[in-house]
């Protein structure tokens, strides 16, 4: 967790850029990411420096000899016009060769552009982020976490992200491995990918694989920072690194901020690309990845919009026809997965019940061709202020077979469903995930199945038999109280008494008058 004073700083570098000028939210972060990175790569190149020093052994430098000068802890020194003018005219156009021809970061890099016109706030930004602790293994990612919030506070151009909380909760149901090779077809900032980065380093660290390692900052001081050794970054890390996490997405901005976000949570070469998942040009571009390729997906795809049909993968179109954004990219997460590969997609309501010929022949594909192992139906405020819509979770395991499905009924996930989302107690996300990890389909044909409780199993041929709709409402049973009434003639007796008493009132007041 960060501190108060760092969510302070940070505070303070986002209004620096918002009085500088630069308003959009998506840019202020991507410029304060463009310098994170201008300060990690000097930070790597420091590390790998002192390394080789102590070792003799040659690294691949990030700098030539020729380009010191345009390293973070040179730079920083120089006048504000002088400094304006490196980072712009040398610091960006050194990305691209930093990260190496042909590297991921590269393609990520080659565009980025500094929207920074004031010396004054180049200044200000590039003190205040060399004061960060970016050194830390354990902050940075928090702290990237933070400023990242800032997007769901802004909403500008309707760029928010899926509640952290119910991404963790997500993860920890589907419980990924060091074996898992995850994906998120449209992975925005790559808040799905980095959770469930986070869940796999606390799974799969003990307590002795964490140890404290002294480190030198830029101004010369020491610190003890956290590093943890365990079985996930010693014996599994260069898997962690570049073949684990995937993630594509059609906003160059947002695959810069997605790249930085995995990086600063400790996935150095993280494997996402401009693509658009759904277009035939997915297919071409990456054919090893477009089908059969992983072993657990999680996401939150667009829900609404619609597409030309020739500007979909036919593949797609043949499993579900139809333009609408929400079922073609459930299709093609089923498409992307394994035989036994496990999903959890947040869908739109209408996904679980619409009546079209589309929405009814994927629920029949999702039922009849694979497992359907959960429904979790969330509450329609999750996603307040920007979206009221009402949503669920599905968790389907590609090529296995349904006969039961496990529904869950959220009514509350810890924070209020008005705009201000503020924190309450009620919290049912605990609940699902220990209740999802102890299902016991056993149960599903007894009478421990108590459909009116939030948790209750449904068969196969219930579901076939309503049109396979995954409504839990279609399920549910509600229980109603018997309320008791007095009798009318008695409530006739008290309405004559009241109106005698109020008529008395009046002539009382007429003899006044």
């Amino acid at each position: 967790m960060i501190t108060g004073q760092l969510k302070s700083d940070i505070n303070k570098l986002w209004e620096e850029f918002w009085t500088g000028g630069i308003a959009n939210p998506l840019t202020v972060i991507e410029q304060i990411t463009f310098l994170m990175y201008a300060r990690l790569l000097d930070l790597h190149e420091q590390r790998d420096e002192k390394r080789a020093k102590l070792r003799g052994i040659a690294f691949k430098r990030r700098f030539n000899d020729d380009q010191q000068h345009i390293r973070w802890h040179r730079f920083i020194h120089q006048d504000k016009d002088t400094m304006l003018k490196l980072v712009r005219d040398e610091v960006f156009p050194h990305f691209k060769n930093a990260s190496g021809e042909g590297s991921l970061f590269a393609e990520f890099m080659k565009d980025a552009q500094c929207m920074i016109q004031k010396p004054t706030l180049m200044e200000s930004a590039v003190e205040m982020i060399n004061k960060l602790p970016l050194e830390d293994s354990d902050t940075k990612g928090d702290l990237y976490e933070y400023l990242l919030s800032k997007l769901t506070t802004a909403g500008i151009n309707g760029q928010f992200r899926t509640p952290r909380h119910i991404i963790r909760a997500m993860v920890e149901m589907l419980d990924p491995t060091v074996e898992d090779r995850i994906v998120d077809p449209s992975c925005g900032t790559a808040g799905f990918l980095t959770v469930a980065y986070e869940y796999l380093l606390e799974k799969y660290t003990s307590p002795e694989g964490v140890h404290t390692e002294t480190v030198v900052g830029d101004n010369g001081e020491t610190q003890q920072v956290k590093i943890y050794s365990g079985d996930l970054l010693v014996e599994h890390r260069d898997y962690v690194n570049s073949d684990m996490f995937h993630g594509f997405d059609f906003d160059a901005t947002m695959l810069r901020i997605a790249a930085m976000n995995l990086v600063m949570h400790g996935v150095t070469e993280p494997d996402v690309h401009y693509q658009d998942t759904l277009s035939g040009s997915f297919t071409e571009r990456f054919p090893n990845q477009s089908k059969d390729a992983y072993t657990m997906c999680i996401a939150n795809p667009p829900f609404k919009g619609s597409l030309d049909e020739e500007d979909v993968d036919p593949a797609i179109l043949r499993m579900v026809k139809t333009k609408k954004t929400e079922l073609l990219f459930v299709a093609q997460i089923l498409r992307l997965l394994k035989n036994g590969g496990k999903t959890a997609i947040i869908v739109p309501d209408g996904v679980l019940f619409g009546s079209s010929n589309a929405h009814q022949q994927l629920r029949q594909h999702i039922i009849e061709n694979n497992e359907l192992q959960a429904v979790v139906s969330l509450p329609s405020g999750v996603f307040k202020p920007y979206a009221g819509v009402s949503t669920a979770i599905l968790f389907i395991t590609k090529g296995s077979r349904t006969d039961h499905v496990w529904f869950y009924d959220v009514q509350a996930d810890g924070m209020s469903l008005d705009d201000k989302r503020t924190p309450i107690k009620d919290n049912d996300l605990p609940d699902v995930v220990a209740k999802f990890k102890a299902r016991d389909k056993a149960i599903a044909e007894t009478a421990q199945n108590d459909r009116s409780q939030k948790a209750f199993w449904v068969s196969k041929a219930d579901i076939v038999g309503n049109k396979y709709d995954l409504s839990i409402n279609r399920y549910k049973q509600v229980v109603y109280a018997e309320q008791q009434y007095e009798d009318p003639k008695v409530i006739l007796d008290k309405l004559v008494a009241l109106e005698n008493d109020i008529l008395a009132d009046l002539k009382a007041l007429e003899a006044m008058l």
